[in-house]
């Protein structure tokens, strides 16, 4: 996910929109797109990182049910296989939707055991829409500028506003993008996973998909599973609440991840001098943020832009020691130049951010029906947040575009299947941004799936970020295609145990640096994800 882009992934349908049902799997599949008549061109894209890094580009019928008419651009990119020979392709998704997968690529091939990698050939894209694919969407920049109006409305005043910006947002997407709008969606760019492994010449695909990433292979596997060979789908969303209720679901799970972080800053009291009872910690957080109401840090972070601070430490635990190295100068010392530092690096919008949320409102809120009737937002948003305020208010904003989306909604596919070959699902209990329950859910719709759970796991996006027990199964699964199996009625079929939480810096961090994790493989594979804010 690009920053801020895919910190919230939305959910399922309390009206009725139209229209568009994905066939169930008696009936006819959608047609193949064409084969591009020329073959994808790779030149060197070379990053430092990833100094094997190729690109091409690969246009694509905007609508695929009309693969005559107008067309739009995917940019790929490829770390080419080594060995001797190929398993095929393996593409790879970082999630949002409105991620930019082209780095992604780099990343996989580097972070997967040398002797798997050479195996594939590593493919990111980004989606249509999205980053350097043609057209990107940019519905209305600049708004998610500081400050903003607090997240939680004051009174019927505070709650108009925060209508009206986001129906001005819509309305934005609509006057700008309204013949592009109606194929922003996950099965249109499913689709375009398939065009793109036949310019490949696969006559299968390999997947690793995290976050709305797995609710993406998910759907392309009920399209096309005679063409699925291997797909990982790491951290999954629940598809029976895409998208509405899936939120709801992120609030609550949100606010126990901010428990736990203010219960491991109680715990090293040593360290950050902000008491040891947990209570009395997190309500130093919410001084914290009423006072930023009052007079915002450096004129750019307020409630708003607090919580965006915050909410990346939901995702990942190893940003807990830089977060907590601002949240106790603010409080103890009255220095607000860490928390502004921090805000700067983990949440501050730039072109790509304001791109990732014009395609994450698109797809979502075309998605699947939305309420329409705001009185429903209300209800809902104010009942969560009597129970879990930490970012209900912040999430629900973040999605209301979708109550005035411009386009009608489509009907969500039913991606039950018994058709697929053998998925591998990973997925950790304490999960925050999709929380566990979506991936039994997926496994109990998926025949012959196999689910590994990291027992105890805090964070989103769990392969490749340093747990070398769940990168074994993932690794074995690639290069072998065996999965585990557990005992009849188990639920997991595999669990790997979580790893410790991070610990404070040995040297607190200077005032007004306030880092981002680091560069191990956690903190990199994070950054990718867009769990920065």
């Amino acid at each position: 996910m690009n920053p801020r882009a895919g910190v919230l992934i939305a959910t399922g349908a309390l009206v009725a929109g139209t229209v568009t049902v994905l066939p169930a799997s008696a009936e006819p599949r959608p047609e193949p797109t064409p084969r591009p008549i020329a073959p994808l061109v790779w030149s060197g894209c070379a990053t430092k990182a990833y100094p094997k890094l190729e690109c091409a580009t690969l246009k694509v019928p905007l609508n695929h049910d009309d693969p005559a008419g107008r067309t739009v651009t995917l940019a790929l990119s490829r770390i080419a296989h080594t060995a001797e020979e190929s398993q095929g392709p393996l593409l790879v998704n970082p999630g949002g939707p409105g991620g930019s997968g082209r780095t992604m690529a780099g990343f996989v091939a580097a972070s997967l055991p040398a002797a798997v990698a050479a195996q594939y050939d590593v493919i990111g894209f980004d989606p249509r829409g999205v980053g350097r694919s043609e057209p990107a969407l940019d519905c209305r920049p600049g708004h998610f500028a500081p400050v903003r109006p607090d997240s939680v409305p004051a009174g019927a005043e505070g709650e108009r506003a925060g209508v009206d910006r986001a129906r001005a947002f819509a309305n934005a997407c609509g006057a700008k993008y309204a013949d592009v709008l109606p194929y922003i969606d996950t099965v249109s760019t499913a689709r375009d996973m398939d065009a793109i492994r036949d310019a490949l010449g696969a006559s299968r695909l390999n997947y690793l998909g995290y976050s709305y990433g797995t609710y993406l292979g998910a759907v392309y596997a009920r399209l096309y599973p005679e063409r699925v060979r291997r797909f990982a789908l790491d951290s999954v969303v629940n598809p029976r609440g895409v998208w509405y209720e899936d939120n709801l679901a992120q609030d609550r799970a949100f606010d126990a991840r901010h428990k736990a972080f203010t219960a491991w800053v109680a715990r090293h009291d040593a360290a950050y001098r902000l008491g040891t009872d947990p209570a009395a910690v997190e309500a130093a957080w919410y001084r914290m943020r009423d006072a930023l109401r009052k007079t915002p840090a450096g004129g750019k972070v307020g409630p708003g832009e607090l919580e965006d601070t915050f909410l990346p430490g939901g995702y990942y635990n190893g940003y807990w020691p830089k977060l907590a190295e601002a949240f106790s100068a603010y409080v103890n010392d009255g220095d607000a130049a860490p928390l502004t530092t921090a805000y700067a690096q983990l949440a501050e919008t730039d072109a790509s951010s304001d791109n990732g949320y014009s395609v994450y409102t698109s797809v979502q809120c075309r998605d699947a029906a939305w309420p329409r009737d705001w009185g429903v937002w209300r209800k809902d948003n104010w009942d969560v947040h009597a129970k879990a305020p930490f970012a209900t208010w912040n999430n629900a904003w973040y999605n209301a575009p979708c109550a005035f989306w411009p386009v009608d909604s489509l009907t969500p596919p039913d991606v039950t299947n018994d058709e697929v070959s053998p998925i591998l699902i990973l997925q950790a209990t304490e999960d925050a941004a999709t929380p566990y329950e979506g991936g039994v859910e997926l496994h109990r719709m998926v025949r012959g799936s196999s689910l590994v759970v990291e027992q105890g796991g805090p964070n989103h996006g769990v392969t490749l970020s340093g747990n070398a027990c769940l990168d074994k199964h993932l690794a074995t699964y690639l290069s072998t295609g065996r999965v585990p199996r557990g005992d009849a009625g188990s639920e997991a079929d595999a669990v790997c145990e979580t790893l410790p939480d991070p610990r404070p810096a040995k040297t607190a961090v200077r005032r007004g640096d306030a880092g981002t994790g680091g560069t191990t493989g956690g903190a990199v594979l994070h950054g990718l994800l867009g769990h920065r804010g």
